[in-house]
């Protein structure tokens, strides 16, 4: 088998993310697995793994990648980082016509590169083989918690983004002390879903079924873990079918409400269309009797299911206030304010776990397939462009975005 030359970029955005594709070990596993691939790493002087670490797993670091083959990041790389002819992989954020990236989109075409895009990695029966969903989870629902403490002043714990890594941030976990009265509802059975599970598997909470959340008395903190056919029901009364409902959305309605009318705090891990009924309106919010303190959204849809979520948080600052009777962003902290949490890079603030949760999805779902054999075509599949600077079939819808001729969508 021919010999190939795997390099790791340094990743180039503003501000600086620490996440890595594959950690100093699972380079070390790379190069154990596939003896012929020779890995090497630009050096960084940002990353959560240091340069030494990888030099004393034996791994080359590298100023330049122009003579490697295959070039992984994590985010987008600045454009004056492409190389030429090259196979590059990272998250283009391009697929949705985001204008952000067209100009990238537009280098990668000029200069003729093959972008494999970790989002649109999928497997034969299309379903996603890659991603940092779990770790959101993960992050988002301990900041949903560290949020509410702070709501109520009930007990207070560390940053996720202070902590070392995920080790430090249970220990935190365990100074959480919820109130017998307190109320959560998730939404979500995705890979944030069952990320933000792991964190609520951790506190001292019971799990009950939506019936029950909703109408029964409780003497400990509980909390209820909604699928799609818990808040969404058929306009015409029928019963809720979940392939209809992803078929034909306009015929559902959302039935959400009475579960902010029970619960204290709401974490949104859901997967949300914009074809569907919006979750919760300005209107739902300022009913009498809401009780709802914290939204944790974690899939941080911006104006759209969730009337609170106006626009998306920073790590540095992590939450805001909206006031149900204006719509306005306000001070969080205020008693009749809902607290949001809508960070839009949450594994960022656990670098060194999800990576190596990326690193071990990589190594196993897609480094066979870019490396080995693919019989399921699963790179060429993932492939928006081509060696010839051309969108391949699949893409070929992007083609006005390139052009400059229309809008994100």
């Amino acid at each position: 088998m021919a010999q190939v030359k795997l390099g790791i970029i340094r990743e180039g955005k503003v501000p600086p993310d620490k996440r890595v594709p594959l950690t100093p070990q699972q380079c070390l596993l790379v190069k154990t697995k596939f003896p012929h691939v020779e890995v090497v790493v630009q050096t960084s002087g940002v990353r959560a793994f240091k340069d030494e670490e990888y030099t004393q797993a034996g791994i080359e670091i590298v100023d330049r990648l122009d003579d490697c083959d295959i070039i992984m990041g994590v985010k987008e790389v600045n454009i004056e980082d492409l190389i030429p002819s090259k196979k590059f992989l990272f998250f283009s954020h391009t697929i949705k016509k985001q204008p952000y990236n067209r100009r990238l989109l537009q280098a990668i075409l000029d200069r003729k590169i093959q972008l494999i895009d970790y989002e649109v990695l999928k497997n034969k029966q299309n379903k996603r083989i890659i991603g940092f969903g779990r770790y959101a989870g993960i992050v988002g629902c301990y900041n949903g918690m560290l949020t509410f403490g702070k709501k109520i002043g009930a007990y207070s714990i560390k940053p996720a983004n202070e902590c070392r890594n995920r080790v430090e941030m249970e220990e935190e976990i365990k100074k959480i002390q919820l109130p017998k009265d307190t109320k959560i509802v998730l939404t979500g059975f995705g890979r944030v879903g069952y990320g933000a599970r792991e964190i609520m598997d951790l506190l001292d909470i019971t799990e009950v079924s939506p019936e029950e959340f909703l109408h029964q008395k409780f003497d400990g903190p509980v909390f209820a873990h909604l699928d799609v056919e818990d808040y969404y029901a058929r306009i015409d009364g029928t019963p809720f079918e979940k392939q209809d409902f992803y078929a034909n959305p306009n015929l559902y309605k959302s039935v959400f409400a009475p579960y902010i009318s029970a619960a204290q705090v709401y974490i949104a891990c859901h997967f949300w269309s914009d074809k569907s009924p919006n979750i919760i309106t300005q209107a739902d919010f300022q009913k009498a009797g809401t009780k709802i303190k914290v939204v944790a959204d974690i899939s941080c849809d911006i104006a759209g299911p969730i009337a609170c979520t106006i626009r998306p948080s920073k790590i540095a600052e992590p939450v805001y206030g909206y006031d149900p009777a204006t719509g306005q962003e306000v001070d969080p902290w205020l008693e009749n304010s809902i607290t949001v949490m809508a960070v839009d890079n949450l594994p960022c603030e656990l670098p060194m776990d999800a990576s190596e949760d990326f690193g071990n999805e990589l190594i196993k779902y897609v480094l066979p397939c870019l490396l080995g054999e693919d019989p399921d075509n699963v790179i060429g599949r993932a492939s928006e462009t081509d060696f010839n600077g051309k969108l391949t079939e699949k893409y070929a819808y992007l083609q006005d975005y390139v052009d400059g001729n229309t809008v994100s969508h």
